[in-house]
C-alpha cells in the first residue's frame, strides 16, 4: 500500500498532480468518478488519497466518497482539493475526517509539503496497526526427538507454499506453536496472524465475530476475517465451528470475500488458512457434525503434532527453555535442574503435554524457596505415595507376589519407564541402568519388553521383534 490515488473529473488536473508526484518518485492512480476511485481502492487501498470534493458525472462526490474510506480504510489519509473551496467545505471535510484542504489553483510546494507529511502519517499508521494487529507471542520450536524432528521438517516444507494446512493432536501438545511457526518463517511473516479460538466464541456470535458488522450507528466494524488480509487467520479446533458459519466459511475459501453482517458490500480477502483439532473429523462427519466439503477444503496438508510422551526425550530442554522465559518475562528464579529432577520430569505422566509442563514449571519457580536446582521434591505429586520413613511401602497385588515374580514386575516396568523415557534409544538406556547393551538386550527379551515404531517400550511376548534404536 504505497501508492497515492489522485480523484479528480478534470483530466489535465489529475494529470498534473500525477506528473509533479512521479517527478518526487511516488507511484501514483487515476480516477475520473466515483465508480472508477472506488474500483481502485477496492483493489488495494491506497497509502494516500487526493480527492476533488466535486465530482460531475459520478454517483458520489467527494464527501460521500470521504466518509466511505474513512469507514471502510480509516488509516488511509485524504487529502481534498476543491476550485469551489470555502472555509465552510474545508471545515466539513475536516469534520468528517480528512486529512487536509487545499484549494484550486494550488502552489505545487504547497502541495508537496502536505503530500510528504501525509505520507508520512500513512506509514505511522500502518506501521502502529501491523503492531496491533500482530501477535507477539513467540514460535520458537524446541526439541530435537525424533518425532519433533520429523514435524519440524514438515513444517518448514510448508512454509514454502500457501497451502491449507490441517493440524491434529492431543490438547496442549503445541498446535498453535506449529502454526505460528509456519506463519513466522513464510511470506506472509509481516502480516497478520489471527487465532480465532471455535471453542470459545459463542455459536450465535461467531458470524459477527468472523465476518464483522455494519451499523448506523457504530459504522463498520472488521471482524477477524478483515483484520487478518493478507496474513494467517488460525483456527483452533475447528470441529466446534457451527454447522451455520461452516458452509459460509466454506464460501470464503471458494470465493476469498464475504459480506459483513448487516452490510451488502463484498469484501475481499487474501488469507492462507490453517486449521487444527483434537477429534477425529471423520468421525464428526459421519454424525453429522462436520462438513465434508469443508474438511476437505482444509485437510490438504495433514499434520500429526506427538505428545509430549512421544517426545520424552524433549522435556530437559523445554524444560530449560521455559526457566529461561518466565525468569526473562516475570523475574521467577533462574533456576537449573537437578538429575533427579529431570529424571522424574521424563517419567511423569503428561495428559496435558507441553502445557502442563510448562504450567508445572511455573508452578515450581513460584513456590519454590530457593535459588539452587530444581529437585525432584518440589514437582507436583511426586511425594512418593507408600512411602514411610525413607522406605517404600509395597501394597496391592505385588505384595502378594513371590519374590522373582515380584522382581521380574519391578525390572519390567522399571526398564519401560526408561526405555520411554530416552525415546527408545538402546544406548542411552543402558547407560542410565548402568548394563551393558547386550546385556540390557539380553534382559529386554526376557521380560517380553520390545518397543514400537515409535520407539516407545511396551510389553509383548518372546517371539516380538526387538526394534531399540542404538546411537
Amino acid at each position: 500500500m504505497s501508492s497515492i490515488l489522485i480523484v479528480d473529473d478534470e483530466r489535465d488536473i489529475r494529470e498534473l498532480i500525477a506528473d509533479i508526484l512521479k517527478d518526487e518518485g511516488y507511484q501514483v492512480r487515476l480516477a475520473g468518478n466515483s465508480d472508477d476511485c472506488m474500483a481502485e481502492i477496492n483493489a488495494e487501498p491506497p497509502a494516500l488519497m487526493i480527492l476533488d470534493i466535486w465530482l460531475k458525472d459520478s454517483r458520489m462526490d467527494g464527501i460521500d466518497i470521504l466518509k466511505t474510506v474513512k469507514r471502510d480504510n480509516p488509516d488511509v489519509p485524504v487529502v481534498i482539493i476543491s476550485g469551489h473551496g470555502n472555509i465552510e467545505i474545508a471545515v466539513a471535510a475536516i469534520k468528517q475526517g480528512a486529512y487536509d484542504f487545499i484549494e484550486k489553483p494550488f502552489n505545487i510546494d504547497q502541495l508537496m509539503v502536505v503530500v510528504s507529511r501525509a505520507m508520512e502519517t500513512s506509514r505511522l499508521r500502518r506501521e502502529n496497526s501491523e503492531l496491533r494487529r500482530k501477535d507477539v507471542t513467540q514460535s520458537d520450536m524446541i526439541g530435537a526427538s525424533p518425532a519433533f524432528k520429523a514435524l519440524k521438517s514438515q513444517l518448514e516444507k510448508v512454509t514454502k507454499s500457501n497451502g491449507r494446512v490441517m493440524l491434529t493432536g492431543p490438547a496442549g501438545s503445541g498446535k498453535e506453536l506449529a502454526a505460528r511457526f509456519i506463519h513466522g518463517n513464510s511470506a506472509r511473516a509481516a502480516a497478520p496472524f489471527i487465532s480465532v479460538s471455535s471453542a470459545t466464541v459463542e455459536p450465535e456470535r461467531m458470524e459477527e465475530v468472523l465476518f464483522g458488522r455494519e451499523t448506523a450507528e457504530r459504522g463498520v466494524e472488521k471482524g477477524l476475517l478483515e483484520q487478518g488480509h493478507g496474513g494467517v487467520v488460525y483456527f483452533d479446533e475447528v470441529a466446534d465451528m457451527p454447522l451455520g458459519t461452516q458452509s459460509k466459511i466454506l464460501r470464503v475459501l471458494v470465493e476469498q470475500q464475504f459480506t459483513r453482517a448487516g452490510g451488502s458490500d463484498k469484501v475481499r480477502v487474501d488469507l492462507r488458512v490453517i486449521s487444527s483439532t483434537t477429534r477425529d473429523l471423520r468421525a464428526e462427519i459421519a454424525a453429522g457434525r462436520f462438513r465434508q466439503e469443508l474438511y476437505d477444503r482444509l485437510n490438504v496438508v495433514p499434520i500429526t503434532v506427538p505428545s509430549l510422551e512421544e517426545r520424552r526425550e524433549d522435556i530437559p530442554e523445554l524444560t530449560r527453555h521455559f526457566i529461561d522465559m518466565f525468569h526473562r518475562t516475570q523475574g521467577l528464579p533462574l533456576r537449573g535442574l537437578s538429575p533427579d529432577a529431570e529424571a522424574m520430569l521424563q517419567t511423569m505422566s503428561w495428559p496435558g503435554n507441553v502445557r502442563q509442563l510448562r504450567n508445572v514449571i511455573e508452578r515450581v519457580l513460584i513456590l519454590g524457596d530457593g535459588t539452587g536446582p530444581i529437585e525432584a521434591r518440589e514437582l507436583p505429586g511426586q511425594e512418593a505415595p507408600g512411602a514411610e520413613n525413607g522406605r517404600l511401602v509395597l501394597g496391592g497385588a505385588m505384595a502378594t507376589l513371590p519374590l522373582r515374580e515380584a522382581r521380574e514386575v519391578f525390572e519390567r516396568e522399571y526398564l519401560l519407564t526408561q526405555i520411554n523415557r530416552f525415546g527408545g534409544n538402546i544406548s542411552r538406556t543402558a547407560s542410565f541402568v548402568g548394563m551393558e547393551r547386550s546385556a540390557l538386550h539380553r534382559k529386554l527379551k526376557s521380560l517380553g519388553v520390545v518397543t514400537t515404531a515409535k520407539g516407545r517400550g511396551v510389553k509383548g511376548g518372546d517371539d516380538d521383534e526387538d526394534d531399540l534404536t542404538e546411537e
